[in-house]
């Protein structure tokens, strides 16, 4: 079984899931922000459960939908432990295996392209992140990169795999999809029959430019992808925003409820309002449903019960990721609808908590506890 494999043509990177026949458990590798609503799609489409989204490293070319994911499907998130991708609930170490469904996958330490890049192994398939690419590998110009350590990666760790592995990059940019170990180690450009030396001074002669986004890819990748450019905690004005009526602050939302000219409907789960707590008052209508994230069948029915006529609705979730599906959703359904940036809790801190970045709660909103 081959894995399902995404393009992303602005970035040429490829992104694959993978699933468990039985369970339909699912796991994602270097999703792509942009690509969001094709890649829930896919899941939808198979029937899957999306339970992992793995990073290789953090990237330099675009931004990750992971954290996205981890909202809007269910998923944990997971990258590898020196990367610094402190948000992700598990931080992986050379040799780590995770599991979906009956399926098992094991992450490698390959340095090089940068300090803490990992390859995942899966049956007789490795994904090969920016470390390994067809005919080619991952700069080390930048971002912790060391072409003698990606030459022992390469050398000492990839292509002592069975020959017969199939290689999937996370790149390429002539439309090629798929190699195999012992093809890369006959035939690679950089690397085959190489000296060390060698290849040391062909990557320091490549003279790239810098990626076009790594401003503001690398700092958004290192918390996951999760990038909200909330106004101040006090601001009064409306974001501009694309299918739906903008974003606003918690206090804008809290003031248009005190003046009855919003309802504030909070779209996260039973299980988040119990136990996180809730806003007096508000509605609950959830977007999804743990556990698994199932979406509410009956949001559409329950939302427009919600919303007296000629009223804005404001929607809540824990961080501002789901309730922007809502809103856009709410769009569709001829209402006016606003998403609370920065949600109920705020994003994750360095440590992965939340709580302490922002949110309805930090910014001393009223708000109680079951």
């Amino acid at each position: 079984m081959n894995p399902i494999q995404l393009f992303d043509t602005a970035s040429s990177s490829y992104t694959y899931v993978l699933f468990d026949t039985t369970t339909r458990d699912a796991i994602i590798i270097d999703p792509v922000d942009t690509q969001l609503e094709r890649d829930l799609q896919v899941l939808r489409d198979y029937g899957l459960r999306l339970v992992l989204a793995l990073e290789t490293h953090a990237h330099a070319d675009h931004i990750t939908s992971a954290g996205l994911l981890a909202e809007l499907a269910g998923a944990k998130t997971a990258a590898p432990v020196y990367c610094g991708i402190s948000t992700a609930a598990v931080q992986l170490k050379d040799g780590d295996t995770l599991s979906f469904g009956a399926e098992q996958i094991r992450a490698l330490h390959t340095p090089g392209h940068t300090a803490g890049s990992m390859c995942f192994v899966w049956r007789d398939h490795v994904f090969s992140g920016d470390t390994l690419l067809i005919n080619g590998c991952g700069r080390t110009d930048f971002q912790s990169g060391s072409a003698a350590a990606l030459y022992h990666s390469l050398t000492q760790v990839l292509f002592k795999l069975p020959d017969d592995t199939t290689v999937w990059p996370g790149h390429d940019y002539q439309g090629k999809t798929s190699s195999t170990i012992g093809a890369e180690k006959a035939g690679n450009a950089r690397v085959a029959g190489k000296t060390e030396q060698e290849f040391i001074a062909i990557m320091d002669a490549l003279q790239l430019p810098p990626p076009k986004r790594i401003a503001e890819a690398v700092p958004a990748n290192l918390k996951g992808g999760l990038r909200h450019d909330a106004p101040p905690a006090n601001s009064l004005q409306v974001q501009s925003a694309t299918g739906y009526a903008g974003d606003i602050s918690a206090a804008l939302a809290w003031a248009w409820v005190q003046s009855g000219e919003a309802v504030l409907v909070d779209v996260r789960s039973d299980a988040e309002r119990a136990w996180v707590g809730f806003v007096p008052d508000a509605p609950a209508v959830a977007w999804k449903q743990w556990p698994g994230m199932v979406s509410n069948p009956n949001f559409d029915a329950e939302l427009l019960a919600a919303v007296p006529a000629g009223k804005k609705v404001a929607l809540l979730c824990r961080s501002g990721v789901r309730s922007i599906a809502a809103a856009k959703r709410a769009t569709e359904l001829g209402l006016e609808a606003y998403n609370i940036l920065e949600g109920f809790e705020g994003d994750p801190d360095t440590h992965a908590h939340r709580g302490h970045l922002g949110g309805w709660r930090r910014h001393g909103l009223p708000w109680r506890q079951s």
